[in-house]
């Protein structure tokens, strides 16, 4: 369960509203202008060329990993690599067989269907999905009851490509009918440097290198969280530094979103406070601490522990959630000295 209060966070790498106008300017437009995931990059090459050689649609896709990383970006990409048409969906708005039946009867031959949050696909509206990416088929049932009869239409030969950022959750059969599927990996630094001084370019915005790496370090390894702070640090310097972005410009925006230079914001510092300072450094229970930042259990679990984990400043046992003496160091509190941590990753 996702909050308002979360959807709100500067560091929260899931789309928000205010993202969708600065996520259409700044989208890539080929795979030479797309940062980073080389390795995708490289077999998307492959594949979408051996597919244009045979004057065929290519094999259906699934993307998946993290919100943010440029799944989204990518399906948009291998439309234009393939000079065909895109129609955008998501899981959660197909609620009937109808509403999938009606847009795949639309399609032409080499279109491109994008369902993004596909493992929240209704059952039902699933196996629709399956005749239709194997046989290119559509079986609708007619009447009901023992006069009822099955009428099978022909589809156009079009191209699937899924967005999940949980595929544990798909379904094997769907997933087995994927043709390709490939994982987005959190990005590197220099990467999000990269990917902020392309934005600031097409934003009209003079950027230097130290203010840009300042922005890359705190973007959570994310290119959706970069341009987001990107855009913050150009409205601060509007306002209060005559449109100039310096590395001292950076750091007081960050100051003022209590972005920390890990990318931490208050919440996460919130949470390795409390587990430190209440409860001795842990083990602590995920009820104990939603109760005691009054967050959600699935809050907490889903959307603040991941990073949290991912930098080695929170360690998950069996016996409940751990800060690790990195997170002493980075608040600044004194580790105890019968503290044992667990191997960082920083």
């Amino acid at each position: 369960m996702t909050t308002k209060k979360d959807k709100e966070r500067v560091v929260n790498p899931k789309s928000q509203k205010s993202d969708k106008v600065l996520d259409t300017t700044l989208r890539p437009k080929s795979l030479t202008e797309f940062i980073g995931q080389e390795k995708i990059k490289q077999n998307l090459d492959i594949f979408i060329s051996a597919a244009q050689k045979r004057g065929e649609p290519i094999e259906h896709v699934l993307l998946y990993g993290p919100p943010g990383l440029g799944k989204t970006t990518l399906a948009h990409i291998i439309s234009k690599e393939m000079n065909s048409n895109i129609r955008v969906t998501s899981g959660p708005s197909l609620e009937h067989s109808g509403d999938l039946a009606a847009i795949l009867t639309n399609l032409e031959d080499g279109d491109i269907l994008f369902i993004d949050e596909i493992h929240r696909l209704n059952k039902v509206v699933e196996e629709i999905l399956y005749p239709a990416m194997e046989e290119y088929a559509l079986d609708i049932i007619i009447g009901k009851g023992p006069s009822a009869r099955t009428l099978r239409l022909d589809l156009p030969h079009f191209t699937l490509i899924g967005a999940t950022t949980k595929i544990s959750l798909l379904s094997s059969p769907l997933r087995d009918r994927f043709g390709s599927v490939y994982h987005l990996n959190f990005y590197q630094d220099d990467e999000i440097k990269l990917i902020v001084d392309r934005s600031a370019n097409l934003l009209s915005l003079i950027v230097d290198d130290l203010s840009s790496a300042e922005i890359a370090k705190r973007a959570r390894k994310t290119p959706r969280v970069a341009n987001r702070l990107l855009k913050r640090v150009r409205d601060y310097a509007q306002v209060k530094a005559d449109g100039n972005v310096t590395e001292d410009v950076v750091q007081k925006a960050m100051e003022m979103l209590e972005v920390d230079q890990y990318g931490l914001d208050k919440i996460d510092r919130d949470i390795l406070k409390i587990i430190i300072e209440k409860f001795n450094g842990g083990p602590v229970g995920l009820g104990t601490i939603s109760a005691a930042t009054g967050e959600e259990t699935a809050t907490v679990e889903e959307v603040y522990e991941p990073f949290l984990i991912q930098v080695g400043l929170l360690h998950r046992t069996s016996q409940g959630r751990v800060a690790t003496e990195n997170a002493y160091k980075h608040l600044g509190i004194d580790l105890p000295n019968s503290q044992s941590s667990p191997p960082t990753l920083f």
